[in-house]
């Protein structure tokens, strides 16, 4: 019943809710906030670009609002890179429930590591983190490493602000869905 209710209501209320310039980036916005986000995460620990160079697909969502009074949500748009190339664009959204009130801006980048992973993603009409796959969310560990079991995961992500990487986030329930730009 929670997930109609965020399927019909909570979604299309945080659309209404975010400002619209987040909702019409056009391509060379996103590509260029893209690389900017790609750069930023490369800064923050040397061997994510040893990853970003062994995936197989990368998907960056540079931009992405958080939102919440009581009802949270969660939307940003992103592209996906094949071989350092844009094929296509994506949009991301969520709900959440609870003591939530603000807002927050982070960057997300998902690293389709086998061919299988990023083909299952690319044929789904919309794909929705924990049930059409399973995504490990990297976080450090001691001395700044990274949990190697995460590392043998299909789908990997990051999730980092202008601060650096963040912790003990999911992102469990979020929509993926593909925009045309």
């Amino acid at each position: 019943m929670i997930h109609q209710f965020t399927k019909r209501i909570a979604v299309p209320l945080l659309a209404l809710l975010l400002p619209t310039a987040v909702l019409a980036d056009s391509k060379e916005v996103i590509d260029a906030q893209a690389a900017q986000a790609l750069d930023r995460l490369r800064d923050y620990n040397g061997q994510s670009a040893e990853l970003l160079s062994q995936a197989k697909g990368v998907l960056i969502f540079p931009d992405v609002v958080k939102m919440g009074f009581g009802v949270g949500g969660q939307y940003g748009e992103g592209v996906l890179q094949v071989d350092g190339e844009p094929v296509a664009y994506y949009s991301t959204a969520g709900a959440s429930f609870g003591l939530q009130l603000g807002a927050q801006y982070k960057s997300e980048v998902l690293l389709f590591m086998t061919d299988k992973a990023l083909t299952q993603f690319r044929e789904s009409r919309g794909w929705e983190v924990g049930v059409d796959g399973s995504v490990a969310v990297i976080q450090l560990g001691a001395g700044g490493k990274f949990d190697s079991k995460q590392l043998t995961q299909p789908v990997i992500a990051f999730i980092f602000s202008n601060q650096g990487l963040m912790y003990n986030l999911t992102l469990e329930g979020s929509k993926i869905t593909r925009i045309a730009r």
